[in-house]
């Protein structure tokens, strides 16, 4: 029986699933069989894969592709599946990210995606899209968190974050969702290649107000600029506007607290949703 959509045609997901099922047939494997030689990924997982009802992670692909030989088509296909849920605008700074030697980032509002916890992407997504199935949100996470694993490489880039305070006041899901991530962020702050920086409220306004700004440096030293807002992003690449762009980013940086102080800030918050969470 053909897995199809309810239209009668193959999605993308549906048809990543349906290649990866005949190629483990061609060679005669069971779903437990492949689980053993591609380095343990559960039977159950690649067996929704093949069904059509979870996308898998680049990593697998990747493994996938290497051992039925398969010169990257898996990966083809999963870019094609998870095109639909990546903003048209972002696709283009997405690609760039994995390039990136160092990435600075300012956000007015919100903890920024390469450092969210799970349980916070899925409630910030939950309640960005409202009437979004479980499924589709799930997925939005899990590429989100994908996207995370350019911080765990050998030779990361380096990672620059500030965000407003507001951005550590304001819940996103309940305390203890908050409570983790105030951990994730002192965990990372920790990191060598890692810098984690607060602008208070007591600065006030700054040029930056209302978005956020993300400035990715490549290996060859391009720097190309995105600029985000609500349902919108534009990728900036032009010198003269990157430029601009990066002294935006300077003026908040140094309005930020030190290193130091913006970790303090953070157990002070971590604090504060502990007793929270425990009340």
């Amino acid at each position: 029986m053909e897995l199809t959509s309810e239209d009668g045609k193959l999605t993308p997901r549906e048809r990543l699933g349906r290649r990866l099922r005949r190629l483990r047939e061609r060679k005669g494997l069971s779903l437990r069989q492949l689980s053993e030689l591609v380095g343990g990924y559960s039977h159950s997982y690649l067996g929704r894969v093949e069904l059509g009802e979870q996308l898998p992670s680049e990593s697998l692909v990747n493994t996938l592709d290497e051992f039925f030989e398969t010169d990257g088509v898996l990966a083809e296909l999963l870019e094609l599946a998870q095109d639909p849920l990546i903003p048209g605008y972002f696709r283009k700074p997405f690609a760039k990210e994995k390039e990136a030697v160092r990435i600075q980032v300012f956000t007015s509002s919100l903890v920024p995606g390469l450092v969210q916890t799970p349980q916070y992407a899925q409630s910030l997504i939950r309640r960005s899209l409202p009437g979004e199935t479980d499924e589709r949100v799930n997925e939005r996470v899990a590429i989100r968190m994908e996207r995370q694993l350019i911080l765990d490489r050998e030779e990361p880039p380096f990672y620059w974050a500030i965000m407003d305070e507001s951005a550590l006041r304001r819940k996103v899901g309940n305390a203890q969702c908050m409570k983790d991530q105030m951990c994730r962020l002192l965990d990372l702050a920790a990191r060598p290649r890692v810098t984690v920086q607060i602008l208070p409220f007591d600065q006030g306004g700054y040029p930056l107000m209302g978005g956020s700004l993300t400035l990715r440096t490549l290996p060859d030293g391009e720097t190309v600029a995105f600029i985000e807002s609500y349902g919108s992003g534009e990728l900036v690449e032009s010198p003269a506007r990157v430029l601009e762009q990066t002294l935006r980013f300077d003026m908040a940086r140094s309005l930020a607290l030190t290193d130091d102080e913006s970790l303090d800030l953070i157990r002070t918050y971590l604090k504060e949703y502990e007793v929270e969470d425990d009340s």
